[in-house]
């Protein structure tokens, strides 16, 4: 069996190489899988792509040409995968949960380096300015915090606020009554929350979620955390409601024009996203590289159950985490 990697970065080789044997042989491309590179999958039997590949109607047919039987995303989300397309095809399967715990605690550590003014810190003492002026923060404890979408990943967070003594608010589509969490409106939840935390998934109905008139429902000062899907946000909404101090601070880890930004070196390029360009001036604003997932236990399990998805898959004709 072959497997061909798209995509792939050192660490993905490093966590998924000890799997590959005689019988499971493995080839990492860097290129993202798209309709351009679609070709190198020929002579292959499984696709193993990450949230930023490219893997519409043109991209199926072509690897149904090719004869592959599997696509298998090392991530959770598989918005990028016209599935409507595949079935009847192709299998498709995923990592639906790798570690709630990393995504989780990375959201609470953009909170706090927001309103501790940490980042801030850190660059000022490397020039020993030990000044104080322009770090004052506030106390989480107290504070409301609205929590969209009561997942493993928002469950966790929200029990995290709570040890912190914030007001927990949630809303999801199918709340979970087992959970200890006042669940409400979202309408209610902009209103009354003074931190805002994403943590559902990209659907028709969730695109944008956050937009204009979402914010101008927002308490003034409300600081929005994403660490779930880029395009749950408008950023140019977001954008005007820093500019006019509606919102009083934005902590980013996704992004919804990441893909051909993210994971990647562009340190030497002019980068051609004005809105995120202007986001990333702003002194309240902090982006992370998608990087909420990235522990050592997150990518030990994406690499174990990846292979647990293909093996199952191709021996049986399904997998409990098949997502067609």
């Amino acid at each position: 069996m072959k497997v061909a990697f798209f995509d792939s970065k050192p660490y993905d080789e490093e966590f998924f190489r000890p799997y590959s044997n005689e019988s499971l042989k493995m080839k990492f491309f860097e290129t993202k899988l798209n309709e351009d590179t679609v070709s190198l999958a020929s002579g292959y039997d499984v696709v193993c792509a990450f949230v930023n590949d490219t893997i519409n109607a043109t991209v199926i047919d072509k690897l149904y040409e090719f004869g592959i039987k599997l696509i298998a995303l090392r991530c959770a989300g598989y918005n990028n995968v016209d599935l409507k397309h595949a079935k009847g095809k192709i299998g498709v399967v995923r990592v639906p949960a790798y570690s709630p715990y990393a995504v989780a605690e990375h959201t609470i550590a953009l909170l706090l380096t927001l309103v501790r003014n940490t980042h801030k810190a850190y660059v000022r003492t490397k020039s020993f300015n030990f000044s104080l002026n322009g770090l004052l923060g506030f106390d989480l404890r107290g504070k409301t915090v609205g929590v969209i979408g009561t997942g493993k990943i928002g469950s966790i967070f929200a029990e995290i606020c709570k040890g912190l003594g914030m007001h927990v608010l949630a809303y999801d589509k199918f709340p979970n009554e087992s959970l200890d969490l006042e669940y409400t409106t979202l309408e209610y939840l902009f209103e009354n929350s003074d931190v805002i935390s994403l943590h559902c998934p990209l659907t028709e109905e969730s695109y944008h979620l956050i937009d204009k008139n979402a914010i101008s429902s927002m308490k003034n000062g409300a600081i929005i955390i994403n660490t779930s899907r880029g395009a749950l946000i408008n950023a140019e909404a977001l954008l005007e409601g820093i500019r006019n101090k509606k919102i009083g601070g934005a902590c980013l880890d996704v992004y919804e024009e990441e893909s051909e930004l993210f994971f990647e070196d562009n340190s030497n390029l002019i980068v051609n996203d004005d809105t995120l360009a202007l986001l990333m001036t702003m002194p309240n604003v902090i982006v992370t590289s998608h990087q909420a997932f990235f522990t050592k236990e997150a990518l030990s399990n994406i690499a174990q159950t990846t292979i647990q998805n293909i093996n199952e898959f191709l021996s049986t004709g399904k997998s409990q985490n098949e997502v067609i």
